[in-house]
């Protein structure tokens, strides 16, 4: 996945070097050409030549295990910030009755017998912590409900990668290339505007998806006897929010299924951009010196480790945009939603709770984004490297 023009990288990486290595000789400034990979069978094959198809594939598979791995930790984050947003998840308790969840709406304990106190205190389901999110969400609600809007998840994780990772791919080669041969001090920052740019078309693509998950996640459904809302239900119920509010504007109903795009990419493009910075150097630093000689095991722990430090970082820098997302995709007062903009939901997040709460939940998203991003990268980068091995013995 690497493009890079450094000496001894596997040929299987990138197509700007692939091809050719690129040499800037110090005498007469004249880029020389020399074949990498001169004992494989074909050292013309890269990964330049996979098709979209192969790498949406690869991509995709990606994004389908990591999204199930790690899916109870962004239920954590997403508990935490609604939690902080005002989501009233005080008062729950395993046995008291109540109704099902709606955003935002008052929810009460079930008076006791006597009538004038709850059945539960105000702790029994104030999150204190990610593994109290888990305990909590565990006892009261079901192990299976740690992995709510996994679908949603799924629905969203699939599609997006197997459009982000490809389009980075491309739009790291061609740049490369064209930065090599025209702009070589360019060159080390393609990694960071292909990252910017894949990730914009794949977030402005799938966002409803997007939102539909982080409300699954948000708010509980505690009807037993009733399955909670999958994707397509949490998206009708969005716009119809909207239409009861505004019946003659119903353009506006649909607006609301893009609400909090922006705070969606102010928080994944510089995620992406510092990502992609970060790990492109350290994997090209690794894998310099193994050459075309990389195993699989190679491969993948390489990859791992790159996405897992890499990840972590970036997820760890852009939390405060996190927060915002979440707050205004959480949001159910239909006016509040069409007209809040990312300045007012910082200064309110930085109003109510400082510095604490432009980073509530970042240790699940942290603890999220360096696994995930590994196993994408890593998962990626192993079936890309298993079709190049499979076209050289053809």
């Amino acid at each position: 996945m690497v493009g890079s023009a450094r000496q001894g990288l596997p040929s299987w990486i990138g197509a700007a070097t692939v091809t050719r290595k690129m040499e800037l000789d110090n005498n007469n400034n004249v880029l020389k050409e020399e074949s990498l990979g001169k004992g494989a069978p074909n050292p013309k094959i890269s990964d330049a030549d996979l098709s979209f198809g192969e790498r949406a594939f690869s991509a995709a598979g990606a994004a389908l295990i990591s999204s199930i791995i790690v899916n109870p930790l962004d239920v954590a984050k997403v508990r935490l910030q609604a939690q902080a947003a005002g989501v009233p998840y005080d008062g729950f308790c395993r046995t008291a009755s109540f109704e099902s969840s709606t955003i935002l709406q008052d929810v009460k304990c079930m008076p006791s017998s006597a009538g004038t106190q709850p059945t539960c205190s105000p702790e029994c389901t104030r999150y204190r912590g990610t593994l109290d999110v888990f305990y909590k969400v565990v006892r009261q609600e079901g192990f299976l409900r740690l992995w709510r809007g996994t679908n949603a998840s799924l629905a969203l994780a699939v599609p997006s990668v197997a459009i982000y990772m490809p389009l980075y791919d491309i739009f790291r080669n061609y740049m490369e290339e064209l930065t090599s041969e025209n702009i070589p001090t360019l060159t080390p920052y393609t990694p960071l505007v292909a990252g910017s740019l894949a990730r914009s078309v794949a977030c402005i693509t799938c966002y409803p998806v997007e939102l539909a998950r982080t409300r699954m996640q948000a708010f509980k459904h505690n009807q037993a006897s009733v399955r909670p809302p999958g994707v397509w239900r949490t998206l009708i119920n969005a716009v119809s929010d909207i239409k009861g509010a505004n019946k003659p504007q119903s353009f506006q109903s649909y607006r609301i299924l893009w609400t909090g795009l922006g705070a969606q990419l102010a928080r994944d493009v510089p995620f992406s951009a510092v990502c992609w910075s970060l790990l492109e150097p350290l994997r090209r630093r690794i894998l310099s010196g193994i050459g075309d000689e990389a195993s699989l095991p190679t491969v993948l722990g390489v990859n791992f480790c790159a996405g897992f430090v890499a990840g972590s970082i970036a997820a760890a820098s852009t939390c405060p945009l996190d927060v915002v997302r979440t707050r205004l995709q959480i949001e159910k007062d239909p006016t509040r939603a069409l007209t809040m903009t990312m300045r007012q939901t910082l200064v309110e997040i930085w109003r109510d709770g400082g510095m604490n709460g432009l980073f509530t939940g970042a240790g699940p998203r942290v603890a999220r984004a360096g696994p995930s991003v590994g196993i994408v990268v890593s998962f990626y980068e192993v079936v890309k490297h298993a079709l190049h091995s499979r076209r050289l013995t053809e």
